[in-house]
């Protein structure tokens, strides 16, 4: 009985120790932000056009991640808003239709992760730190690692990549809040 316990450690083990594609399921993904618009919180959502991931969940540094989210379809609360935002001062999703996030470094544990990355906005490149998170899905099995959820947090400053429309009227820090819902493919 001992020997079948270990065999079957010694399995998840190998089952964990090398990098494994990951799909996202867009249906039961978020991809949401926080802006300031004249002293008032608004909240807004942006939907993801594609996302390649390669996790490793024994060595998260051997991890990787590329997302493309679609600027045009993002949603600012209310109408005249998602038009300020998509308009030529704001995303000009007109000439950028698309954001990119590549990831270049992850450090920390599967629970608690830093995510260093390239960000590209209104095509304008800048390093980006995403808090990061890795948790199984309610009502998975305990060691079933298939399906897991990804929360990063963070902020960015919107004039850092040309967005610099409404000065007096919008804030500069847009708020992330990112949940992911993933599943190995396969599975």
């Amino acid at each position: 009985m001992i020997r079948l316990a270990l065999a079957a450690l010694l399995i998840a083990a190998q089952a964990l120790a090398a990098p494994a594609p990951y799909r996202l399921d867009t249906d039961r993904s978020v991809v949401g932000f926080t802006y300031s618009l004249a002293g008032n919180a608004g909240r807004g959502t942006m939907p993801v056009a594609s996302a390649d991931m390669v996790l490793d969940l024994a060595n998260p540094g051997q991890s990787r991640v590329t997302v493309t989210l679609d600027a045009s379809g993002a949603r600012a609360g209310f109408f005249l808003a998602t038009q300020a935002m998509k308009g030529p001062q704001g995303l000009d999703t007109a000439r950028h239709p698309s954001i990119t996030f590549r990831s270049t470094a992850i450090t920390g544990t599967l629970g608690k992760a830093r995510v260093e990355g390239l960000l590209t906005v209104r095509g304008t490149t800048r390093k980006v730190t995403l808090d990061a998170g890795l948790y199984r899905q309610r009502g998975t099995d305990a060691a079933d690692l298939t399906r897991l959820t990804v929360l990063l947090t963070g902020q960015v400053d919107r004039h850092d990549f040309g967005v610099t429309g409404f000065p007096g009227l919008v804030g500069p820090m847009i708020g992330l809040r990112i949940v992911a819902r993933i599943a190995r493919y396969g599975e």
